[in-house]
């Protein structure tokens, strides 16, 4: 639990009884945890609504109502699908994300979860933008044992894409998992890239299963939600990673994607180790978040 959802659980408090007073400031608290003005108050209205409706006076019934309406916003976006093809199909993840969000490392938690579930992972390096990022996937490749699929720094990012694709279907591998630049100061040449990997991989993988997530920093707050909306019209997303979320994170932006850009969040990254990468469980982070657990 983190020290916002704790403030929640102990606003409703045990035993307090519900009032008008109650609401209005359970809006303020919700804008704090990063929902948006206009989200907050639809959603204490409805709380309100059917804590009177359901005859509820107490705040710990009151947490159950809002743990239910949190969830279906979840649900909005669509329920999670972590599921990976049987046999040696083809599976293309994108991971795209501003600079900072922790791609790189997102990338190497989902090598290491593609291992686990006895496939063959190929990493490719597409942010050539940043040397940087070349040399952290060439060091996580050498510690997962996976092949790196990586071109020089300043390198067509597609055409790494097209390498690592080639290299999957002559055998080498049968999970590719693509690193992208996230350079939001030049953002209409970063939308042409992407727009141009995007293509690559439709014309080259045609029929193959092919997901494009977007990587958040959980502590990034409303911004988030700006982001997504930047990314998905370049490229239609298909989920959210939601990463570095410690005890900083409020979370509330979350429900947000899903609400407003009908996008789930897909996996939780809880660290900086490889096995620190779980499936969202909206009905568990909706508990959490309402201060139930």
């Amino acid at each position: 639990m983190t020290p916002f959802t704790e403030r929640i659980k102990n606003f409703f408090g045990f035993g307090k009884t519900l009032s008008e007073d109650i609401f209005e400031d359970l809006t303020d608290l919700l804008v704090e945890g990063d929902f948006g003005a206009a989200e907050a108050y639809k959603l204490t209205d409805q709380l309100q609504q059917l804590c009177k409706k359901e005859k509820i006076n107490d705040g710990d019934g009151a947490k159950k109502v809002l743990a239910g309406l949190l969830e279906q916003m979840l649900l909005k976006g669509g329920a999670p699908d972590t599921s990976v093809p049987a046999g040696d199909e083809l599976m293309v993840i994108l991971l795209l994300g501003v600079n900072g969000v922790g791609k790189t490392t997102t990338a190497a938690k989902l090598a290491k979860r593609g291992l686990d579930l006895k496939r063959k992972p190929i990493l490719a390096a597409g942010d050539t933008f940043r040397a940087a990022a070349i040399d952290q996937i060439k060091i996580h490749g050498e510690r997962l044992g996976v092949r790196v699929v990586a071109h020089q720094h300043g390198g067509d990012p597609a055409a790494v894409i097209y390498d690592a694709l080639v290299a999957a279907q002559s055998g080498s591998g049968d999970l590719i998992i693509a690193d992208t630049a996230g350079r939001m100061h030049t953002k209409a040449s970063l939308v042409e890239e992407l727009k141009k990997i995007d293509r690559v991989v439709e014309s080259k993988a045609s029929g193959c299963r092919y997901i494009k997530y977007l990587v958040l920093d959980a502590t990034t707050g409303r911004n988030a939600v700006t982001q997504a909306e930047i990314f998905n019209q370049a490229v239609k997303l298909d989920g959210i990673v939601l990463a570095k979320f410690d005890s900083t994170a409020r979370g509330g932006a979350v429900f947000s994607l899903a609400d407003e850009l009908g996008l789930p969040v897909v996996f939780l990254c809880t660290g900086e180790k490889y096995n620190d990468i779980q499936p969202f469980n909206p009905h568990s982070y909706a508990e959490e978040f309402a201060g139930l657990v």
